[in-house]
């Protein structure tokens, strides 16, 4: 084949090709014959044999040669089979059996494999177990087929646990096929590279990128990671490829700064074998060394796996001739020591020895990732020396030590920018021993202390005075000594490829685990698995939060991001999104362009916002059209001149208030358009101005994505539009729950996938002693959430390595009282974990290179189980696996024992309704009713209050139940009249903040001249006036706290049960008083905050008092059960009050912060050349002239000036007297419901209130 002539796209292929490695086999589909029956004695060793008759060459299965298979001299952990086959070959399995007629077996194992007989790299399987079970008895075969097939020449057996009434005893085989250095890819299309990691082990490697139209699938050995091709690198075509280097040609930029140094075989571009090509020189030029061989180098690695693990080798120190004292001597002068290693960890021991002459002990080690050598001496450090960062990256590095002639010299990676120097005072000549990773474990071991971490990772390349170590040696236990090493192999594994970090947390490790750094992911967890927010503004507001700026993460620990939410907390939960144009717009007839397009970006992407819609169970979405000659749908019968579109990228011809392919508006479903003859108000194309307008609320077209205008090119045409932010409410998932009436009952539904990484969460409630919860079964693996007693919930779990349980107990408090507690449970590659409420919860490790793939194929049981055990009776609600919902309620109503829905929200949510508040039942979740609450807002927890100027007064009138006559005959009449209006004990509380004193500040009378008034003296103290007979005079109670106008917040509580009158006074102690005067407070008339207008019949100390007003805050007053200040500020129209001056709500009797969007500006419309009443809306025109923006410059110049002098008054006033900032005035939506106060000051009528706050 032509490669020359062979083009494709991809741009990553050029970056990736220099590293391109392949392989396969000859007969794939039958790759599974015996390897090992046919081989001769001599392909077998073995560190040891019991006997000739126990060699390793009888070690065959189902053979009874010699003593019946392979037995060693001793039976412990060093002991070893090693295989032959000759040449490379592809392994797919392996089996094993026990000495023929003996008690000998081994029961379980190590798999390694190497190419050269040295440097052994370990078998793991795809859940990075290494060992393998083998026999319980001596006659059985037990065969493993390898979940990825091995490429080698050399196979060895290592035993790790053996019948404990016999010893070692093995037979073994292997099956598999011939390598072939051969190989053809797939298709055209299909381009094949090669990529990696950490593969300097000096084993083979397969890497493959595969690009498949606008994908490219990244594999490296198991590993394959699928990715998006981004569309701005394609197409781009290759023209020529280069393996193993770069050449330069003219300016060519080189992608690489070194070129390959190693082996490449079947290097492949689609069907293309590049080697064949290049050993017949077709079309393939070879610059530099380039061989067809490949020599295997020879290393002998060694690894320090454990707590216990050390080298020790005999001293060695730089040597020189002396020629003093009348011979020649040899004389030690220094020290000269190298090695290599790898590892994950930031710190441990590399090297230690004590030096001659008592000198001291020498520490070289790894500290916080660099090299440091210290010498000690009786506690003293007598040197200390530091090079290198960064040395924990699993890649090699070499250190070289030597120190002669009074200088010492640490190098790091032959580098000299990490060398360090140093000038010791004392010789540093090494002792008889060497340790190197550790010390020996022995309490009478004074040679060798190790007060730092021991080392985990691996060496090689190991020189005492320039000589190289044979590590071989060493393990035949010829020189040296070692202990719980693995010599002739490095066991270092990349934990972090693949990662099982989520979500972008980032993945580092040390040498037995990895840990997630999930810092700025919005997740949590030992992967990063959990998001850290709630999935919708419902979630949230029934947690207690107030409307705010949320994280909303729809689908939890699913794949999409969590994005900033605006929530508003009112009778519904709204979700408010943003876009980037919700300010009216307007449009006039211009030259040349014929329509007008609008696209709307929102503050969340496409998926985040279909899966908000989705969950929510109402979506809307105004539109507004204003028109002047600028038709909008053409109805009934034209083609529409503007439309919209969606999520659906369909063209929309309905406009707000009517439904999917009407082309109407919402007058038109309506009948009331200004012509019957049309079905929107513009379709009449008339010169005065209309409008149409309407929300949009079917789910499945919203959001509005982007909007065409057309009727705007003739010279009359005008037109202005407005779409609004998107608004959802209510949460379907959150809800969604099933009731259990019976233990045999339960739902199914399709089997979990949840492998590397389980979470389950639910609210549940129930009065039944224990129960399953959830269970979902697999052919050995399971997992359970289940109520075991009142007060103990149990997450259990299998995934080979046994049963796993993680518990979490209440500590005595019972979790069947019938109320809603949540649960959530994770299961993940490094821990599982359990939560119950606020309740501590508990996590369990999972084992260290244990199987970690969850393998589930039944049915998931919710409310019940298979295996028969006891059933769910209760409540389950918002049941979500890996952060999605299931359905129960639809499941529910086709499943008898189960009920859809389950009602009792109040018993677990009323707390959260404040200040006397009502939790009134729905069927999804609840509401609370503030009409005995001087609050307001969701949770009645929002203070009403207002900022009162000296003119300012609100006086709550009650009914007169009997006209009062002025020619009563008798004074016992009258009497008898007012009975049933008299109070004899009274509840009074409010907050007030002013700097004003004296003060009036709250007045209640009565129809015969009874008062209570509460008041500031001048010197800041709070009186409490009353009088209750005419007879006698006022009776007034001081506290004690002063300084009360001190222009802080202070609540006020007034009590009174007959003569005794109790005041408190913010968190100080309360006072009390007795009446002395009669304690029947008759008829009231009115409640009066601020200045009182009646003034005709006040005290003279009252009346001198209320000329002056009051200036300050007022917040959450509350006489009884009459709260006025609300009734006036928030439902004025159907409440008896009567507000005289300025009165506005504001934010002063409260110290939280005001919610972070404003109320929606809304603007009048009216002609920008100055006529009024044509109804033309006024916008940022999109055309304007000269004159409106001279008009604007004008207008903003006059308000400028005007706000400047308005800020002077206020200085001047702010001298005087207390003033707080407050918002502008919130008016009562037109829809408010009524407030039914009634006139009697007892009465305990319910407030039943529906406030709306629209924030978009």
């Amino acid at each position: 084949m032509d490669l020359e002539t062979r083009r494709h796209t991809g741009m990553l292929l050029q970056l990736a090709v220099l590293f391109c490695c392949s392989y396969g086999a000859i007969g794939k589909d039958s790759c599974d014959g015996p390897l090992v029956s046919s081989l001769p004695q001599s392909s077998f060793r073995s560190s040891s044999q019991l006997s000739n008759s126990h060699g390793p060459g009888f070690a065959k299965v189902n053979r009874r040669d010699g003593a019946g298979g392979w037995a060693p001299v001793e039976s412990n952990k060093y002991q070893w089979l090693e295989v032959d086959l000759g040449v490379r070959t592809e392994i797919t399995a392996v089996a094993t059996q026990g000495r023929y007629g003996s008690s000998d077996w081994v029961s379980s194992f190590l798999l390694m494999f190497s190419d050269t007989g040295r440097n052994w790299k370990q078998y793991r399987q795809e859940d990075s177990i290494g060992a393998f079970t083998g026999n319980s008895n001596a006659d059985s075969v037990v065969q493993f087929k390898l979940q990825q097939p091995v490429f080698a020449r050399f196979l060895r057996l290592l035993p790790l646990d053996w019948n404990p009434n016999g010893r070692i005893g093995l037979r073994l085989e292997a099956y598999g096929c011939p390598y072939s250095k051969s190989a053809s890819s797939g298709p055209e299309s299909h381009m094949v590279v090669s990529l990696g990691s950490l593969l300097d082990d000096l084993h083979w490697h397969h890497v493959a990128i595969e690009r498949v139209s606008g994908r490219v699938n990244f594999t490296v050995d198991k590993s394959t990671q699928q990715i998006q091709v981004p569309a701005e690198l394609s197409p781009f075509e290759i023209n020529e490829i280069s393996f193993g280097g770069v050449q330069c040609h003219g300016t060519q930029m080189v992608l690489s700064r070194r070129n390959f140094h190693g082996c490449l075989e079947n290097l492949l571009w689609n069907e293309v074998n590049v080697n064949d090509l290049a050993k017949q020189h077709q079309k393939v030029s070879i610059t530099g060394n380039v061989t067809f061989t490949c020599a295997e180098p020879v290393s002998v690695p060694v690894t320090f796996a454990g707590a216990q693990s050390f080298l020790q080798l005999p001293g060695a120190a730089l040597q020189q001739r002396d020629a003093g004292g009348g011979g020649v001597a040899l004389v030690a002068v220094g020290v000269a020591i190298s090695l290599q290693f790898r590892t994950w960890n930031r710190a441990g021991l590399l090297l230690t020895f004590d030096l001659q002459q008592q000198v001291g002990s020498l520490w070289l080690y790894l500290s916080e990732t660099r090299v440091r050598l210290q010498i000690h001496k009786a506690g003293r450090i007598l040197l200390d020396a530091v090079t290198g960062f960064g040395l924990n990256d699993g890649q090699w590095h070499s250190v070289d030590l030597t120190a002669r002639r009074g200088r010492l010299t640490i190098t790091v990676d032959k580098e000299e920018s990490s060398t360090a120097h140093a000038s010791p005072s004392f010789p540093v000549v090494s002792g008889n021993n060497l340790f190197f990773g550790g010390c020996p474990d022995s309490k009478n071991n004074q040679e060798c202390r190790n007060p730092f971490n021991v080392f985990q990772g691996c060496m090689r390349h190991i020189h005492v005075d320039n000589n190289a170590v044979d590590l071989i040696k060493v393990q035949q236990m010829l020189i040296g000594n070692y202990s719980d090493l693995q010599i002739d192999m490095c066991g270092i594994i990349d934990r972090c490829s693949p990662s099982h970090c989520e979500h972008g947390g980032r993945c580092t490790q040390s040498w037995s685990t990895f840990h997630c750094n999930c810092s700025n992911t919005g997740y949590s967890g030992a992967t990063c698995h959990s998001s850290v927010y709630e999935q919708s503004c419902e979630v949230y507001k029934h947690k207690g939060n107030t409307t705010g700026l949320y994280y909303i993460d729809v689908d939890g620990s699913g794949l999409i991001k969590p994005q900033l939410i605006y929530c508003n907390m009112t009778d519904k939960t709204w979700m408010v999104i943003q876009h980037n144009n919700t300010e009216l717009t307007k449009l006039k007839a211009s030259s040349g362009i014929n329509q007008h397009l609008a696209y709307f970006n929102y503050s969340a992407d496409a998926e985040q916002l279909g899966a908000i819609i989705t969950q929510a169970e109402h979506c809307e979405q105004e539109v507004v059209y204003h028109c002047r000659k600028s038709r909008l749908l053409n109805t009934p019968d034209g083609s529409p001149f503007t439309w919209w579109v969606g999520r659906t990228d369909e063209p929309q011809t309905y406009w707000g208030g009517a439904v999917p392919g009407s082309q109407q508006c919402g007058c038109g479903l309506q009948g009331n358009c200004i012509d019957s003859d049309h079905y929107c108000n513009c379709d009449a194309d008339r010169k005065e101005w209309a409008a149409d307008s309407g929300l949009l609320i079917h789910k499945e077209n919203l959001p509005v994505r982007w909007v065409v205008v057309g009727d705007i090119q003739r010279p009359e045409s005008e037109a202005a539009y407005r779409v609004s932010p998107l608004r959802c409410h209510g949460d379907k998932n959150f809800w969604n729950a099933a009731f259990f009436n019976k233990e045999t009952s339960y739902l199914h539904f399709p089997t979990f996938h949840g492998e590397l990484s389980a979470d389950i969460s639910f609210l549940f409630k129930t009065t039944a002693s224990s129960g399953v919860f959830l269970e979902n079964l697999g052919i050995k693996d399971f997992i359970r959430v289940e109520l075991s007693s009142p007060m103990e919930v149990v997450f259990s779990f299998d995934v080979g390595n046994g049963p796993f349980e993680v518990r979490v107990e209440t500590g005595g408090m019972a979790l069947n009282d019938n109320r809603w507690h949540r649960v959530r449970a994770e299961r993940n590659v490094k821990e599982a974990s359990l939560c119950v409420d606020a309740f501590p919860g508990a996590t369990q490790k999972a084992p260290a290179d244990g199987h970690i793939h969850l393998q589930l194929n039944s049915q998931l049981f919710v409310g019940g189980t298979a295996s028969r055990m006891k059933g769910f009776l209760g409540c389950i609600r918002s049941l979500q696996l890996n952060g999605r919902t299931l359905d129960l309620e639809e499941r529910a109503k086709i499943t008898p024992g189960v009920s859809p829905g389950c009602p009792g929200h109040c018993s677990s949510y009323g707390h959260l309704c404040q200040n006397q508040a009502r939790c009134v039942e729905r069927y999804n979740g609840f509401s609370c009713d503030c009409g005995l609450s001087a609050y307001a807002g969701p949770f009645c927890q929002r203070e009403v209050s207002a900022y009162f100027k000296p003119g300012t007064s609100v006086q709550y009138t009650f009914k007169e139940p009997y006209e009062l006559t002025r020619n009563t005959s008798t004074q016992s009449q009258s009497s008898s009249i007012y009975s049933d209006l008299t109070l004899r004990g009274e509840n009074v509380s409010f907050s007030f903040r002013t700097t004003q004193s004296p003060a009036l500040l709250l007045y209640i009378c009565s129809y015969y001249r009874e008062y209570l008034a509460v008041l500031l003296n001048r010197n800041g103290y709070l009186d409490v006036k009353y009088k209750l007979q005419n007879s006698r005079d006022a009776e007034v109670f001081r506290t004690s706290i002063r300084n009360l106008a001190n222009g802080q917040l202070h609540r006020v509580s007034i009590r009174r049960i007959s003569e005794t009158v109790s005041v408190q006074i913010d968190q100080h102690r309360r006072e009390d008083f007795n009446l002395t005067s009669d304690t029947e407070f008759n008829a009231i008339k009115s409640v009066v905050l601020g200045k009182v207008q009646e003034s005709g019949e006040l005290d003279p100390e009252i009346a001198r008092l209320n000329s002056l007003g009051f200036s300050g805050c007022l917040s959450v007053v509350q006489f009884n059960s009459i709260t006025p200040l609300k009734a006036a500020l928030l439902y004025p129209n159907t409440n008896p009050v009567i507000v005289t001056g300025p009165l506005a709500e504001s934010t002063c009797g409260s110290s939280s912060p005001a919610n972070p969007y404003p109320a929606e500006t809304t603007h009048p419309l009216s002609d920008h050349s100055g006529t009024l009443g044509t109804g033309e809306p006024i916008v940022n025109a999109i055309k304007s002239d000269s004159a409106l923006i001279g008009g604007v410059i004008a207008v903003v110049i006059f308000v400028i000036l005007s706000a400047l002098a308005i800020m002077v008054r206020f200085l001047y006033r702010r001298k005087e007297t207390f003033h707080s900032q407050e918002p502008k005035s919130i008016k009562p939506e037109a829809d408010s419901p009524e407030y039914p106060f009634h006139s009697e000051p007892t009465s305990q009528n319910v407030l039943s209130e529906n406030q709306k706050e629209y924030f978009i």
